[in-house]
């Protein structure tokens, strides 16, 4: 499926659900669903895997990740 098919078919669904297709992107919705991956997890490692990310750097940055959202999940994890 390329890009585009996909991009269409998105669209497609969106009207479909009464949502305007320009207010929503494959890219947008990318985005959305590393970060809740993110928020829920705090695996950042998985996230990077799932983008395809070749840098951890690339992936803090995508999700726009600042040093206290990192110092929340460190507290939350016990050892």
């Amino acid at each position: 499926m390329t890009t585009r098919h996909y991009a269409r078919l998105l669209g497609s669904w969106l009207r479909s659900i009464g949502l305007d297709p320009l207010a929503y992107g494959t890219h947008s919705l990318r985005r959305t669903k590393a970060s809740m991956i993110y928020r829920r997890t705090g695996n950042l490692r998985a996230v990077q895997l799932l983008l395809g990310h070749t840098k951890i750097e690339s992936t803090v940055w995508y999700l726009g990740i600042d040093v206290d959202d990192a110092l929340l999940i460190a507290e939350q994890v016990e050892i």
